[in-house]
């Protein structure tokens, strides 16, 4: 998946509809404009295996586009193979990383690195909250944290 040359980063949350698509969504916009986006395989995925197949949700497309950041993705499961071609696996919350950490260790010598997105944040929210059962407000939080989260990131990374 990821080529020798490349950087990498799987952006994971429990469903892939809500947090991880908008942080994918908001990296990629990031490093395209930074001019690096061909030196990143950038992806997102979900912990669980609900939402296979299925669109971001609704708000949280229409909090990117207000934004003017478009998104195609379509939801998916991590895979084993995930933890030896990805950099980076960046998680939204706790119950994110104790569940990619258990299937982290069904895979021999995975190189990973995994962790919260949110350790990113210059604002020292760790937490990306889930915004399903939520507002258009909670979306619009989980933005601005993505937002600095991934700019932190792209710049420890470059």
């Amino acid at each position: 998946m990821a080529a020798t040359s490349s950087k990498s980063v799987l952006f994971v949350c429990l469903g892939n509809i809500c947090r991880s698509p908008i942080a994918e969504a908001v990296f990629r916009k990031m490093a395209t404009d930074a001019g690096v986006v061909d030196k990143w395989v950038i992806d997102s995925g979900a912990t669980s295996d609900w939402n296979i197949g299925s669109s971001p949700d609704a708000r949280g497309l229409s909090c990117l586009r207000k934004h003017n950041i478009e998104t195609r993705h379509r939801a998916r499961q991590v895979t084993k193979e995930d933890f030896m071609s990805f950099e980076y696996i960046l998680c939204m919350d706790e119950s994110n990383l104790s569940d990619l950490k258990r299937k982290a260790n069904s895979v021999k010598n995975y190189k990973a690195k995994i962790e919260l997105l949110g350790s990113y944040d210059p604002q020292k929210q760790l937490i990306i909250k889930d915004p399903y059962y939520g507002s258009d407000e909670d979306f619009e939080t989980v933005y601005e944290q993505c937002v600095r989260c991934c700019k932190a990131f792209l710049e420890a990374n470059s």
